[in-house]
């Protein structure tokens, strides 16, 4: 679907009251694809050169990716090292010249770029449709600041309230039996667990060598570090794809243009 942009209209505040401003008198129509685009590059403004950098994974970071490598090349960034959270953005990197490497190397990263699947009012993420969803929390948890990239459809009430998968990832063995475990566990909250399939009609297989099952919920959770914690003490589970508390700003690319929302802080923010 084209959306209208006006190229002048970047908004930066706690709310979203932006979105209700008047239409720009001459927008241009761009796809939900270069709405993607321009809200990766604003987020790469946030690069400097010598950082070490989490790069994401998905159609949103991937844009990010592209920018920084083009950056590179353009000698308008230096010293670059990037951490990717998949094969598929390594391979990305390693074909734009972007030296990488990884946390054992670099445990504390400057900045992770990301995009994700649904962000609640409080910045809480569903991350992982993707599949990566281990390795993009091991390194956007190491990281001292982490910037989303989403378009306006991305944001939810509350987390689940898409409906669409909020990803587990578990170990392959006897993978019913946590499947099922999982499923008891969140039966309050209307859940269905399925095993994510891929090629073949076989089994989604991560860059662990592990399985999905993808939760769909009906009702809202509640107390979202609650139900982390009693997913996370299932056997079998390895990590799962809600990312609470970790963002510190989100770039949200909608029909009126950018807009930057900052996490906020018991002290004031900008």
């Amino acid at each position: 679907m084209a959306l209208a942009y006006d190229p002048l209209f970047i908004a930066s505040d706690k709310s979203f009251s932006a979105f209700d401003v008047a239409s720009p008198p001459h927008p241009m129509i761009l796809t939900q694809d270069e709405l993607k685009r321009i809200a990766a590059y604003k987020a790469v403004e946030f690069v400097e050169s010598g950082m070490v950098l989490g790069l994401g994974t998905g159609s949103t970071a991937k844009h990010a990716v592209d920018r920084i490598g083009e950056l590179l090349r353009q000698g308008k960034l230096e010293n670059i090292v990037g951490i990717p959270t998949s094969k598929k953005t390594q391979e990305q990197a390693l074909s734009l010249g972007i030296p990488l490497s990884d946390l054992d190397a670099h445990p504390v990263i400057d900045l992770s770029i990301d995009g994700a699947d649904e962000v609640d009012p409080y910045l809480n993420l569903v991350k992982g449709r993707g599949g990566s969803l281990l390795r993009e929390k091991m390194i956007e948890g190491a990281s001292k600041k982490f910037v989303v990239i989403v378009d306006e459809s991305k944001m939810v009430k509350h987390i689940g309230g898409s409906k669409l998968a909020l990803p587990v990832e578990i170990v392959p063995f006897c993978w019913k039996f946590t499947a099922e475990k999982l499923r008891s566990l969140l039966e309050g909250y209307g859940c269905e667990a399925n095993l994510r399939v891929g090629e073949k009609g076989k089994p989604f297989v991560t860059d662990n060598g592990n399985y999905i099952v993808d939760m769909h919920l009906e009702e809202d959770m509640g107390d979202l570090g609650a139900v982390s914690d009693a997913i996370l003490r299932l056997p079998g589970v390895v990590e799962h794809g809600m990312f609470l508390d970790m963002a510190s700003t989100v770039i949200i690319a909608g029909e009126l243009g950018v807009k930057i929302k900052h996490k906020q802080h018991n002290t004031s923010s900008s």
